[in-house]
C-alpha cells in the first residue's frame, strides 16, 4: 500500500479521486492549498503525489517546479490530473518534473495505472 497526497481544490473532484486511489488500495493525505502541499510532502514523505493545475495562489506547475527543487522531495513522483488538455500544458508540466500528465475526466483504471507507473 502506498501513500499518495493528492492536492485538490475543488472537493467534488477531491472526493472523486481519493475514493478512486482508495478503491486502488492507497492511503490518502488531502490538500487543498498547495502552499501546503510542500509542507505535507516535507513531513509525511508520500509515496507520491498528485496535483491540479488551477489553483488559487500556486498552479500545480510551480507546485511541481518548487517540490522537484527541494531535496527533501526531489525525489517523490508527481502525477498532474487537470482539465488543461493542450499538448503544450502537458509537455510543460513534463517538464516541470511531473512524472505523468493526466487530463480530466480520467478513469480510476487510469489514475491507479499512473500510480504504480510513477512509482515504478
Amino acid at each position: 500500500m502506498s501513500t499518495v497526497l493528492l492536492v485538490e481544490d475543488n472537493a467534488s473532484q477531491m472526493d472523486l479521486i481519493e475514493n478512486y486511489l482508495h478503491e486502488g488500495g492507497h492511503t490518502v493525505i488531502r490538500v487543498s492549498k498547495p502552499k501546503e502541499a510542500v509542507t505535507h510532502a516535507t513531513n509525511k514523505k508520500p509515496d507520491v503525489i498528485i496535483t491540479d493545475v488551477v489553483m488559487p495562489g500556486m498552479s500545480g506547475f510551480e507546485l511541481c517546479r518548487k517540490l522537484k527543487g527541494h531535496p527533501a522531495t526531489a525525489n517523490i513522483p508527481i502525477i498532474i490530473c487537470s482539465s488543461k488538455n493542450q499538448e503544450i500544458d502537458r509537455l510543460w508540466g513534463m517538464k516541470q518534473g511531473a512524472k505523468a500528465y493526466l487530463t480530466k475526466p480520467f478513469s480510476q483504471e487510469q489514475l491507479n495505472r499512473a500510480v504504480k507507473l510513477a512509482m515504478a
